[in-house]
């Protein structure tokens, strides 16, 4: 029965996503090069506020916290956030800086590559006096990435804010979200991916970003008990459709995937993070229990994998329904 629970139920807390938001560009052709493609199909994206729409989707209360362009670009996004019920209140917006914009190639397999146009981008230029502190501090699980972490004084915000949500009692979410041609290096990027690590109650990464941060090419428990510290609740390592392990301080597990036919993978991590805090946002004792655990993270499963069989990140993310439908198989 708690299982049932824990799938069913989504939680009526607030949870906030701090970050960046640009419009991607998706070739229309897959495996092809970005100069090769025939055309783009413009899809709203970037990590956090396709959390805070995939929250949305699932049933759950969200808001962005971010800056945008005082552009088409950015109005359209925030108005992007308010159509899909994102509480709006944490944008704002920079008149002498553009939206970004990401053009994404896909492989034949969904994989992707970024070409990113961001010189400076609006979303680089947040300023720690920009933050509706009062949002922030009304959430009770703050997310972030790292990509708001690459320059200032994106990066001093980004600080205030978590630190703000920290003292509030947030549980605080990160995703590093790993995209190396943003950062100036690949040490740069370790370096201040891991300035904030031990700050964080939940961590999502991805295999890939495992090995990147490790150093190891194994996915094992040694490897993830390296990036192990006191106060993490909960790492989880995602695998594709392998489905994610789990490690927490008492136990830890991997919990298989759902196979389908994958058109594009933007947004599937994104889709499952939003899936997790859903579950967890008012009852952060799941953290705790194996077999609840299980059960949410297979739910989160299914929302990554459904995210990958359309093109784009914010259009394919799923509601509740279809995500309960592929896990029973119907």
């Amino acid at each position: 029965m708690a299982s049932t629970t824990a799938v069913s139920a989504t939680g009526s807390g607030l949870i906030v996503s701090f970050g960046e938001m640009f419009i991607d560009f998706v070739p229309t052709v897959s495996g092809v090069s970005l100069a090769g493609a025939p055309g783009f199909l413009k899809a709203p994206g970037g990590a956090p506020a396709n959390v805070a729409i995939a929250v949305s989707r699932l049933g759950g209360k969200s808001a962005f916290v971010g800056k945008l362009g005082d552009d088409e670009f950015g109005h359209m996004l925030a108005g992007i956030l308010k159509e899909n019920n994102v509480v709006a209140d944490g944008i704002a917006f920079d008149e002498g800086a553009r939206t970004a914009l990401a053009f994404v190639t896909l492989r034949s397999d969904g994989e992707r590559e970024f070409m990113f146009y961001r010189n400076p981008s609006a979303d680089m230029l947040l300023k720690p006096e920009d933050l509706n502190l009062d949002l922030i501090r009304s959430a009770k699980v703050f997310h972030y990435g790292s990509i708001s972490l690459i320059v200032e004084p994106c990066r001093s915000a980004h600080v205030k804010a978590m630190e703000v949500a920290k003292e509030a009692g947030c549980l605080l979410s990160y995703d590093p979200n790993l995209r190396l041609p943003l950062w100036p290096s690949a040490e740069e990027a370790r370096k201040q991916i891991l300035s904030i690590w031990e700050k964080a109650d939940v961590i999502k990464v991805s295999d890939n970003e495992l090995e990147f941060l490790t150093g190891s090419d194994k996915i094992d428990y040694a490897s993830a008990l390296s990036l192990w510290h006191p106060n993490l609740k909960l790492l989880l390592v995602t695998l594709g459709e392998h489905g994610s392990r789990y490690y927490t301080k008492k136990f830890h597990g991997q919990v298989d995937g759902f196979r389908v036919d994958t058109v594009d993978t933007t947004g599937a991590g994104d889709s499952f993070v939003g899936a997790l805090l859903c579950k967890i946002v008012d009852d952060h004792s799941i953290l705790e229990d194996e077999a609840r655990l299980r059960e949410v993270i297979k739910f989160a499963n299914a929302c990554g994998a459904i995210t990958t069989i359309k093109k784009g990140a914010i259009p394919a993310l799923p509601a509740e329904h279809e995500a309960l439908k592929l896990i029973n198989g119907a």
